[in-house]
């Protein structure tokens, strides 16, 4: 079982920049590769960015490239997402999501998750 604890999340001007923590509970974070998702009001919710076990590989949706930077730190526990650059668009709920693939080398976007945490609002204002 691994519990997921999202912060960092507030109010931003467009343009600006956010950095959002996911702290992990459990001995076997390493195991893990883990995913940003995000849904905005009245739409599904879309994969945002993946990272690899060992951090190794990421994986991102085309409308944050160059953007957006995930990050890990085993040693933590923790996963982050540098958002850079923000727009309007980019204001909804952002989820971490946890995929136990110890073996696996490289992540691709989108996927199958198996844990989730409650979430962090970020909006970005015009």
């Amino acid at each position: 079982q691994v519990q997921l604890v999202e912060s960092g999340g507030g109010l931003v001007q467009a343009g600006g920049s956010l950095r959002l923590s996911c702290a992990a509970s459990g001995r076997t974070f390493s195991s893990y590769a883990m995913g940003w998702f995000r849904q905005a009001p009245g739409k599904e919710r879309e994969f945002v960015a993946a990272i690899s076990w060992s951090g190794g590989s990421t994986a991102y949706a085309d409308s944050v490239k160059g953007r957006f930077t995930i990050s890990r730190d085993n040693a933590k526990n923790t996963v982050y997402l540098q958002m850079n650059s923000l727009k309007p668009e980019d204001t909804a709920v952002y989820y971490c999501a946890a995929d136990y693939a110890p073996y696996t080398i490289v992540v691709v976007p989108g996927g199958e998750y198996d844990y989730w945490g409650q979430g962090t609002q970020v909006t970005v204002s015009s």
